[in-house]
């Protein structure tokens, strides 16, 4: 006779998964804290200048899905860095209601200012996890992703 499944209670805290990621991301966001205080950023706006430095002139719908902020959220982050001068926006060629979002020179160099401590938090994530190990991490959050994703990226 099935008894359903484990409960939370009995596998425990420090062995469910999405709560050790947000741990780990609660924990990497916070050590960023400072530097984008010092750059006037917010965290959502940090994703976003992330992800723009990678795949420049996104769409706004995939923007937020790439740096996982809600719709909401990330128009208000948008707004904030176009006052800024650190993004422009443009209507969409084929589809006249989409806005696709750019990075702009001042925004490229904020986040070129953010960049090494982005790297530095994640390197410290991987302290003492060797390569190898590293890279089935990697691969494993990838098939996990793949297995809830909504979109095709």
């Amino acid at each position: 006779m099935s008894t359903g499944p484990t409960k939370l209670g009995e596998l425990g805290l420090e062995n469910f998964v999405p709560y050790l990621m947000n741990r780990i991301m609660g924990r990497y966001n916070a050590a960023l804290q400072d530097e984008m205080a010092a750059l006037g950023l917010t965290t959502p706006q940090m994703r976003s200048l992330a992800v723009l430095s990678v795949i420049d002139g996104i769409l706004i719908r995939e923007l937020a899905v790439y740096a996982v902020v809600q719709q909401s959220t990330l128009s208000r982050a948008l707004e904030a860095l176009h006052k800024d001068g650190l993004i422009r926006r443009e209507t969409d060629a084929a589809d006249s209601r989409a806005i696709r979002v750019f990075l702009t020179n001042p925004g490229r160099d904020v986040y070129e200012r953010l960049w090494p401590h982005m790297a530095d938090a994640y390197e410290a994530m991987f302290k003492g996890v060797d390569d190898a190990a590293q890279k089935a991490f990697v691969a494993t959050l990838k098939t996990m992703l793949g297995n809830i994703r909504k979109h095709d990226f």
